[in-house]
């Protein structure tokens, strides 16, 4: 049941990471865009400014559950990785909810306020001209805080199943680091020419 529940959620978190990760496509457009009409045509435009930080913004917000889901926010982990599994499940458990929840309700609910204010009176920004909503983009302090919630219940989830089994369920990845891979290569080469070498001696 624990691992269908983590599952789920690290499905609809994922999902929501790959989805949003394409607004840095649409930001480096933008961006692009403002240089060329900038500094060839001398017409700079009224929009980009807000456009770039609504865009990394959102992407930030959003982000930061599916980091989570994937294991892959920085942590002070000098003690913690010398620590058995059991050790760190139970000093992650009491942490989320001595730190974590509290704080990602907080944000849920003043960020529910903030963009509530903003969608009454259709908010515009005041950093350019352009007059650019910004009552969806603070809309995004509910989703992101949301989306954590759920991704701390799933890591909550994978303490207790840890606490069980003293073992860590592996995290999903969508993606591997290059000094992983290289260290697989590595490793594998290492491994095929040891290979080589006691076939050699056998034939011998």
């Amino acid at each position: 049941m624990l691992t269908k529940v983590i599952q789920f959620i690290d499905r609809l978190t994922g999902w929501f990471g790959r989805a949003f990760a394409w607004l840095i496509l649409l930001m480096a457009f933008g961006m692009g865009y403002e240089v060329l009409v900038r500094y060839v045509f001398n017409a700079p435009t009224a929009w980009a400014f807000d456009m770039s930080y609504i865009l990394y913004g959102t992407l930030f917000m959003v982000g930061g559950a599916y980091t989570l889901a994937r294991n892959g926010h920085v942590r002070g982990d000098f003690l913690y990785r010398l620590w058995k599994p059991r050790t760190q499940a139970a000093v992650e458990l009491v942490l989320y909810f001595i730190f974590f929840f509290p704080g990602i309700t907080a944000l849920m609910v003043a960020g529910a306020q903030y963009a509530g204010r903003s969608w009454r009176y259709m908010e515009v920004s005041v950093n350019s001209p352009a007059g650019v909503p910004v009552f969806q983009f603070k809309t995004m302090l509910v989703v992101a805080g949301t989306l954590l919630f759920l991704q701390g219940i799933a890591q909550v989830c994978r303490c207790i199943l840890c606490l069980r089994t003293g073992e860590w369920l592996p995290h999903e990845e969508d993606v591997e680091e290059l000094e992983d891979q290289l260290v697989k290569q590595a490793a594998s080469g290492e491994r095929d020419k040891a290979e080589k070498i006691a076939k050699g001696r056998d034939d011998a």
